[in-house]
């Protein structure tokens, strides 16, 4: 399973990175720091799933999860922000966004989320 990064923070980007790299079977085929960049990579890399901020430089995540959500196939979005606002939460739901989650207390949470994906693509290649 392909994953892409999404995060304006280094530092996130890296617990992300250490995050998955525990889990069997997910291949992190790419990171991006700004909107721009993140269409473009994940339009051009065609990940499985895309976990993404909501903050970021030169733009923001829920545009990018407005434009990738176009894409036939979309990936799966994981919404991982530090503003887990009702608001926003309704927004990215809306627009297509499978999970949000809040950065501080329940970025563990996104393990469970790619174990149980993995899961449902093995059922699914039998």
């Amino acid at each position: 399973m392909k994953a892409f990064l999404v995060d304006d923070s280094v530092t996130v980007l890296e617990k992300l990175a250490s995050l998955l790299s525990s889990i069997n079977g997910i291949e992190i085929i790419g990171q991006a720091q700004n909107a721009r960049d993140a269409v473009a990579s994940i339009l051009k890399l065609k990940p499985d799933v895309v976990i993404l901020d909501i903050r970021l430089i030169g733009g923001s995540g829920i545009d990018v999860l407005e434009r990738i959500k176009r894409e036939q196939p979309s990936p799966v979005v994981i919404m991982l922000t530090n503003y887990p606002y009702p608001q926003y939460r309704k927004k990215c739901k809306d627009l297509g966004a499978e999970y949000f989650f809040d950065k501080v207390t329940e970025i563990e949470k996104i393990v469970g989320v790619f174990e149980n994906l993995i899961q449902e693509e093995q059922k699914n290649t039998r």
